[in-house]
């Protein structure tokens, strides 16, 4: 039978069960242990090549591409000319029979019974699939869904989704519990004029820059172990290939702590089973994007204030005293760690107390300094977090010392009247860890559909 579907004129034969039901799409990972089977697959044209006496269609999915072959002599006449009306991206349906072959990439390839166009695509393409044509990241970021075609990019959402699957399973194998706390917050967390202001039934309200308060008074509340994964936003207007303003974390808190290392081994391991989770599941996708992962090795070295600032000095940067680190400074205490002790992670503790929001715990013997943790790789900066402060005269002090509102973070300090257990905890950036282990240059590849300061839409 022979069918029209515009604009190309296909010979449809579908496959059914004896129920009447379409065949199972089978995936590429199960093709080649069926050879001489017949199955059907279905994709998108990534290629077409035509040699005269064959034509070869190359048909491309999530899990990879495999080749279609039409020799003049094997298929139907329908079947051989409607291969020369297919267009590159055009969604198609094949049935046919598995056959063996040395030269077809995967070591087989598929002679189609029927070839069905289910869904046409446009001509001319605004961006190629293939990687043919090159294009520029922000032409790449407005054709998003044709860019997600492309087998590199596919590859590092592949790679990102192993490794929360690793962290995830590396914290629910401790104790802690999935939480999801508010995105809407009533006032500013951290203080600065960084927070997105939305309208909450007239009443002003902010998108949460961090899960940090609510995971906090999950502790009050007698959870003990929990973490949150989800967005934050942070309305920088930072124009770099580390900054997005929205991005997700993967955020733990821990009750009964003895300090802020107690944080610093729960995120080492965690990092090390996302890690070995992706290395695990994500071996084509990291050869295909050239990239060759090992375990992190533990525990991940620690560098602290006030010596920092020695180091950095007989490193050639003098950082001024009562300051957070800025770029130089990481990219240096990088380089030092790599060269010492052979790691990428390293931790960096006991920051200025002044560069640090009024929940952090300040050292009690030396409160210029706090318990202040931050997760560096490969000369970025991955998560902040560290030991909490619980008391609740300090807390108080510690607002008032920042020039906060006392009356607006009532709903924060009321519940530590009333017996709250040393904890801490870190947030850390998923995107950020992503590009940073496939060395991407540039975080915006490893978010779906990305929000900076000029990026709305798609």
């Amino acid at each position: 039978m022979l069918l029209q579907t515009e604009p190309h004129s296909i010979f449809i034969k579908l496959c059914k069960t004896a129920g009447g039901a379409l065949e199972e799409l089978v995936p590429i990972a199960e093709i080649k242990s069926r050879i001489g089977q017949s199955i059907r697959i279905a994709g998108w044209v990534h290629d077409v090549r035509l040699l005269g006496g064959i034509n070869f269609v190359l048909l491309r999915n999530r899990e990879g591409i495999v080749q279609l072959a039409t020799p003049k002599k094997s298929v139907t006449k329908e079947v051989f000319d409607a291969v020369t009306s297919l267009h590159p991206e055009d969604v198609v349906l094949c049935v046919g029979v598995i056959k063996e072959s040395k030269i077809a990439r995967n070591g087989f390839e598929i002679i189609p019974d029927s070839i069905t166009v289910l869904s046409p695509s446009a001509t001319p393409l605004p961006l190629d699939p293939r990687g043919v044509t090159d294009a520029n990241l922000d032409t790449r970021l407005e054709w998003r869904t044709l860019d997600l075609r492309r087998p590199e990019s596919t590859a590092v959402f592949k790679v990102e989704a192993a490794l929360i699957y690793g962290m995830e399973s590396y914290l629910r194998g401790q104790g802690f519990l999935q939480v999801f706390t508010p995105s809407i917050l009533g006032g500013i967390s951290e203080g600065g004029s960084e927070v997105f202001k939305i309208d909450f039934y007239g009443k002003p309200a902010f998108l949460r820059q961090d899960p940090q308060l609510h995971r906090q008074l999950a502790m009050a509340g007698g959870l003990g172990r929990v973490y949150d994964l989800g967005p934050n936003w942070r309305a920088e207007q930072s124009h770099t290939p580390r900054h997005i303003s929205e991005h997700r974390t993967i955020a733990p808190e821990i009750s009964f702590v003895t300090d802020e290392r107690d944080t610093m081994r729960v995120e080492e391991g965690m990092v090390v089973a996302g890690v070995s989770s992706v290395i695990e599941q994500c071996s084509p996708e990291l050869e295909l994007l050239k990239v060759s992962l090992e375990p992190p090795k533990t525990p991940f070295p620690e560098l602290a204030f006030p010596e920092i600032y020695e180091t950095l000095e007989g490193l050639g940067h003098k950082l001024p005293e009562d300051q957070d680190l800025d770029r130089e400074s990481e990219k240096l205490l990088s380089e030092y760690v790599k060269t010492e002790f052979g790691s990428d992670f390293f931790f960096v503790n006991r920051f200025p107390s002044k560069v640090k929001p009024f929940y952090v715990m300040r050292v009690d013997d030396d409160p210029r300094y706090a318990r202040s943790v931050d997760m560096m790789y490969k000369g970025l900066e991955l998560s902040s977090g560290g030991q909490r402060e619980h008391r609740y005269p300090r807390i108080i002090e510690q607002i008032r010392e920042k020039g906060m509102d006392e009356a607006a973070l009532r709903w924060f300090t009321e519940p530590f009247r009333y017996g709250v257990p040393p904890h801490g905890g870190f947030s850390l950036g998923i995107e950020r860890l992503t590009a940073q282990m496939l060395n991407i240059g540039s975080i915006k590849e490893a978010a779906l559909f990305p929000r900076d300061p000029e990026r709305l839409q798609p």
